[in-house]
């Protein structure tokens, strides 16, 4: 299964943003989005994708579902953990 890049460079309504994966584990995400001089993060779960067999970034659509948007990095941590311990539970 594909996974995320580390790092890229959006295209379409995030065109020219810069994207760089700070933290991962089985359950989910924090990347740190640069544009215009403007830093925030965005905390999401891990999604497969079993039909294109690859991990799927969030669309905006998935903001306030299974994706969130902090502006610093200690909210998203906490987000971070919160689903860690969440989908975590039964898993170990």
């Amino acid at each position: 299964m594909k996974q995320l890049e580390k790092e890229f460079i959006g295209k379409g309504q995030v065109k020219g943003f810069m994207f760089t994966q700070i933290k991962q584990n089985n359950y989910g995400y924090i990347y740190r989005i640069e544009a215009d001089k403007l830093t925030h993060y965005e905390v999401f779960t891990h999604k497969p994708n079993k039909r294109f067999n690859c991990v799927s970034y969030p669309t905006n659509h998935a903001f306030g579902i299974w994706a969130w948007t902090y502006r610093d990095l200690e909210k998203a941590e906490e987000r971070f953990n919160d689903i860690t311990q969440k989908r975590g539970v039964g898993n170990a």
